[in-house]
């Protein structure tokens, strides 16, 4: 049997390029609605990081909050798609972000990809468009996503 047909029960990685919606649509099925509830469960995690954080600070972080949030977050999720090539989140919801040659996302690529995340949430209409493209393009690609190359997969396996 060839492990790329279509008649394939298990999910095949080639890790020469991103996986073909066509061909494996497995690999994108329901990734939209995961990429969510993975972007709520780590928003979450970076709120409880930074309440956790602020004991620390004497409690001057309550004045700077948001900026505490933004680096916290920024750290956060570069570290973790550096580290696995997905957040906390993204685990949970077993989906993970992949560069066009298939690989997992490096240190370079993670912080670019978190920098892009970043900007887009400072503009509404950047997000907007964003959310949009992952809900309707071929691969679920945000903006970020488009520029750099990567896309959002069900785990293999």
């Amino acid at each position: 049997m060839d492990p790329t047909g279509p008649e394939t029960t298990t999910m095949y990685y080639d890790a020469l390029s991103l996986p073909d919606p066509d061909a494996q649509p497995e690999f994108y099925a329901g990734v939209p609605v995961k990429r969510f509830l993975a972007w709520v469960v780590d928003a979450l995690l970076i709120l409880l990081l930074c309440l956790l954080i602020l004991p620390f600070t004497a409690f001057t972080g309550l004045f700077f909050f948001p900026l505490l949030m933004l680096v916290t977050g920024f750290l956060y999720r570069w570290a973790t798609l550096a580290g696995g090539s997905s957040t906390w989140g993204m685990r949970l919801m077993s989906i993970e972000l992949r560069r066009l040659d298939g690989e997992r996302l490096d240190g370079g690529t993670a912080f670019m990809h978190t920098l892009g995340y970043s900007l887009s949430m400072a503009f509404f209409l950047v997000q907007f468009v964003s959310m949009v493209l992952m809900a309707t393009s071929y691969r679920g690609q945000g903006v970020s996503d488009y520029l750099l190359g990567t896309t959002a997969v069900n785990r293999a396996g």
